[in-house]
C-alpha cells in the first residue's frame, strides 16, 4: 500500500490541482507549444453531488456518473504523518498496511481476496493530510464490497507477529523508495531542514530509527485515536443512485460507534530568520538542485491577500514551467548551451500545513548546481521586472479549464477530488469555484508575487553532490508487496 512523497517538492498539495492544473506537470505532459491554443468552453454542471452525514457523524458523498456499469467506493481518513508525534514518525503509513491484515471475520490478505473475487481491484494511500482506502467494482456489487470496508474500518485486528512482519516490509519500502533514490533522499533532507515546527518535516513513510521503534500497540493506538466515523467521509462515484447508496451506508456503516475527534494543536511554523543551505552527497550521475520557498497556502475560498496571492503563485508556477516550451524550458534546457537537462516549478495551493513554492534543477554536462540555482532564481527576478504577457496567462487558463473537462472522464478521478475537497473542508464545487479564480489572475497580481515571496529569508536551497557508486555494491531486490504498488 503506498505513500504519498512530495514528488520533487513539486506537488500541488493536494490531488485536485494534480487532476485540474496541468500547468504544474512535469514537461512535456501540457499542450503543444503553439502561442495561440483554441479556447476551449467551459465545462457544464456536473452530476449533481448528494452529501449526507450519518447519526455517527460519517459523512457520505455520492456523485452518480451512469456511462458505466462500474462503482468506485472510497474511505477517506482525516488524518495523515503530520497527526503523528516524534518518536513514531511512520505510524499512519504503517496503519495503513495493517488494515489489510484482517478483522474477526477476515484473514490476513482475505479483504483483497474477496474484492478480486466481485471483479473489482483496490489499493489505499497515505500522505501529509489524509489516509484513503478505495474499490472500484461492477455496480450491482457495491454493498459487498461496503460491507467489507465497514467492517476493517470499525474491527481492524492484527497479531503482533503479523504486525513485526509488515513493519519489515515498510523499512524495505523505506530502503528502496528513499534511501536508495538519491533524489528522493534529498527532498527528504530538504524538507527537514525546510520546516522547524510544522509536522511537514517529517516523512511520510518515517524515519528508520522510529520504524524501528515503532510497536503494534502503536499502530493500535494511532488506530483508535483517529479511526472514528466523525473523521471519516465514504465517496461513492458511478452508476449508483444516491438514495440507495445512502441506504447501504446505514446499513455498513451506520452501526458503528462513534467519538469525537481529538482536537488537534496549531503547530505553526515560526518565520525563518535567513536562507538555509544544505548539501547531500549521495551516489548518483548527475546534480541536483532544489529551492523552497515559503509561501501562504489557500485556506478556504473566500477572497483575502493570503489566499489571492496562493492563486497568483500557482498562475507564476504554470508560467515558468506549465508546457513544454515554458519559460524556463525556454531559458534553461534548450539550444546548445543549455544549462539544464530538466528544469521545474510547482507551487503548494491546498494543504492543512504550510505551502513551498519551489524550483529545482538538473545542470547539463559542464554546468554546475550554482549555475542552474541562479538561472532558476532568475527567471522569477525576470518576471518580477518585466511581468508576464496576456498570452501565457490565456494560454495556462485555457489548459485548466481543458483539465476540468477531461478530468471527468474517470470516475476513480472524480472520486479522488470529492475526497481531497472534503478532506480540506472545502465545498464540494470548489474545484469549478477554483477554475474561475485561477481565470481571474491578472498579470499585476502574477509580477507581485514575484516581487514578495522569492527574497532569501524564506528560501532553503538543497543541493545534491554525486558521490562515486560502491562497484561491489549489488542491487537490494524489492518485496513482492513494494514492488506490487
Amino acid at each position: 500500500m503506498p505513500f504519498t512523497i512530495p514528488t520533487s517538492l513539486r506537488a500541488t498539495g493536494a490531488l485536485l490541482l494534480a487532476l485540474l492544473l496541468t500547468a504544474c506537470a512535469p514537461l512535456g505532459t501540457a499542450l503543444a507549444p503553439t502561442a495561440t491554443a483554441a479556447p476551449v468552453a467551459a465545462p457544464t454542471a456536473a452530476a449533481a453531488v448528494s452529501q449526507f452525514t450519518l447519526d455517527n457523524g460519517l459523512t457520505l458523498i455520492v456523485k452518480p456518473d451512469r456511462r458505466a456499469p462500474t462503482a468506485v467506493h472510497m474511505l477517506w481518513l482525516r488524518v495523515g504523518s503530520m497527526d503523528e508525534v516524534d518518536g513514531a514518525s511512520g505510524v499512519a503509513h504503517v496503519l495503513e498496511h495493517m488494515m489489510f491484515k484482517g478483522t474477526d471475520q477476515l484473514q490476513p490478505g482475505e479483504f483483497s481476496r474477496r474484492v478480486a473475487q466481485l471483479g473489482g481491484r483496490e489499493n489505499a494511500f497515505t500522505s501529509l493530510d489524509y489516509t484513503g482506502y478505495y474499490q472500484q467494482v461492477p455496480a450491482n456489487r457495491l454493498g459487498e464490497v461496503m460491507a467489507l470496508e465497514a467492517d476493517r474500518f470499525a474491527h481492524s485486528r492484527y497479531s503482533d507477529e503479523e504486525f513485526a512482519k509488515e513493519l519489515e516490509v515498510v523499512k524495505e519500502e523505506r530502503r528502496s523508495r528513499t534511501e536508495d533514490n538519491p533524489r528522493a533522499l534529498m527532498f527528504e533532507q530538504q524538507r527537514a531542514a525546510t520546516f522547524v515546527a510544522s509536522p511537514y518535516r517529517r516523512p511520510v513513510i518515517g524515519w528508520m530509527g522510529d520504524l524501528d521503534a515503532l510497536t503494534a500497540q502503536d499502530a493500535r493506538d494511532f488506530y483508535r485515536r483517529w479511526y472514528t466515523p466523525a473523521n471519516a467521509a465514504v465517496v461513492v462515484v458511478g452508476d449508483v443512485d444516491p438514495q440507495a447508496v445512502l441506504a447501504l451506508a446505514r446499513r455498513h456503516y451506520g452501526g458503528i460507534p462513534g467519538q469525537a475527534v481529538p482536537a488537534r494543536k496549531p503547530r505553526p511554523e515560526p518565520v525563518q530568520p535567513g536562507l538555509r543551505r544544505l548539501e547531500v552527497k549521495a551516489p548518483a550521475e548527475q546534480a541536483l538542485v532544489s529551492l523552497a520557498f515559503k509561501v501562504p497556502r489557500m485556506e478556504g475560498l473566500a477572497a483575502s491577500p493570503g489566499n489571492d496571492d496562493a492563486l497568483a503563485l500557482t498562475v507564476l508556477a504554470a508560467v515558468l514551467d506549465g508546457y513544454s516550451g515554458a519559460r524556463l524550458d525556454r531559458a534553461l534546457t534548450q539550444g546548445p548551451d543549455r544549462l539544464a537537462d530538466s528544469a521545474s516549478a510547482g507551487n503548494g495551493l491546498l494543504g492543512r500545513g504550510p505551502q513551498l513554492f519551489t524550483l529545482s534543477g538538473v545542470p547539463a554536462a559542464g554546468k554546475t548546481a550554482a549555475h542552474v540555482e541562479a538561472a532558476l532564481r532568475e527567471q522569477v527576478a525576470r518576471v518580477a521586472r518585466e511581468g508576464v504577457n496576456e498570452a501565457e496567462l490565456n494560454r495556462v487558463k485555457t489548459q485548466w479549464v481543458a483539465s476540468e473537462v477531461y478530468k471527468r472522464d474517470s470516475v476513480m478521478g472524480q472520486a479522488q477530488e470529492l475526497g481531497h475537497l472534503w478532506v480540506q473542508g472545502l465545498p464540494l464545487d470548489a474545484d469549478e469555484q477554483l477554475i474561475a479564480r485561477l481565470r481571474g489572475v491578472t498579470a499585476t497580481q502574477v509580477q507581485g508575487v514575484a516581487q514578495r515571496y522569492f527574497g532569501d529569508d524564506q528560501l532553503t536551497v538543497a543541493t545534491l553532490l554525486p558521490q562515486p557508486r560502491d562497484p561491489n555494491a549489488k542491487p537490494r531486490p524489492a518485496p513482492a508487496e513494494v514492488a506490487r504498488h
